[in-house]
């Protein structure tokens, strides 16, 4: 590990050690909500990032897992302990993701776009029909003994966990793997590359963190029905947050995240009846102006002022 990189580390163990003393300093409880917010979004980001960082495939699907996540808490929150519910959203959340991607992730390109949004709604739908036709209620309660600060301090480990397991795996031969299928697919399987094994591997993984985060926020809201758990807003905003700050740097979606929380906030509380035409025009500012990311700006900002091209 060269110098750069441990002085990363540390800067990154820093920031993170400071973030779960910043609540003892809090004294307004809509700051701390706030802060819950960009961690929820940090994650998501980053663990969207983790699979279609590398591989460039762009995935709708966020929502999905992040809603199975939540009804997970709904549905056993009062009956097990809290550690189980997280490990029955993280293996849901797995078993999902293993039949979806040995199934799909032969598509590419636009066809996987469109998959993964179908996806979402699916799980939409089908959560849908069983509390109507089998619980014959639509919405749950969610009555845990779970308290704002373990929503963040949890979000905060879910974060510390999945920027680590980033990182150990850009310097991998998985991350490399994953690299060249992003870069070319059919050259990536020539080379001897078993590009549907890396592909599912990775998109597991992702599935996985998504699936706990929406476990964790569950609490927070009290009340969920589909149109809550499922909404697609928490997809596209995850895709546009990771694009903006750069789904291959590893802090890119991160970067990302906290300035689209806060001015998603300031448009939500001030433009309600204008939010989806607002949030359409962030997306399209985004991609026109900044298509490579704010980590890809930066980078071409200091070649050019070190003179290199």
């Amino acid at each position: 590990m060269s110098r750069k990189e441990i002085l990363a580390w540390a800067a990154g163990t820093c920031v993170l050690l400071g973030l779960a003393l910043l609540p003892r300093w809090l004294e307004d409880d809509y700051y701390l909500s706030l802060l819950i917010s960009i961690l929820m979004y940090c994650v998501l980001a980053t663990s969207w990032a983790l699979f279609s960082g590398p591989t460039r495939y762009v995935s709708l699907a966020t929502v999905a897992f992040f809603g199975l996540g939540a009804y997970v808490t709904a549905v056993f929150g009062e009956q097990l302990p809290w550690a189980a519910v997280l490990a029955i959203a993280a293996g849901a959340g797995l078993a999902v993701a293993l039949v979806v991607g040995l199934s799909t992730l032969r598509l590419s390109g636009v066809y996987f776009v469109i998959f993964s949004f179908g996806l979402a709604e699916l799980v939409k739908q089908l959560v849908t029909w069983w509390e109507v036709n089998v619980t014959k209620d639509l919405g749950r309660y969610v009555f845990v003994d779970i308290t704002q600060l373990d929503i963040y301090w949890q979000l905060l480990a879910l974060l510390a966990l999945v920027l680590g397991l980033r990182a150990l795996i850009h310097r991998s031969r998985l991350g490399l793997a994953l690299r060249v299928i992003g870069e070319d697919e059919t050259v990536a399987k020539h080379v001897g590359i078993n590009t549907t094994h890396a592909k599912v591997l990775l998109f597991t993984a992702s599935a996985v963190f998504m699936t706990v985060t929406g476990a964790i926020m569950a609490p927070r809201w009290t009340y969920i029905d589909p149109s809550i758990a499922f909404a697609p807003v928490i997809s596209f905003q995850t895709l546009i947050m990771a694009l903006l700050g750069g789904a291959g740097a590893l802090l890119g979606p991160v970067l990302g995240a906290v300035p689209l929380v806060l001015l998603f906030e300031y448009l939500g509380a001030h433009f309600p009846n204008h939010f989806s035409i607002l949030l359409g025009l962030v997306f399209i500012v985004i991609v026109y102006f900044v298509p490579q990311g704010l980590s890809g700006w930066t980078t071409r900002f200091s070649r050019r002022k070190k003179g290199r091209p």
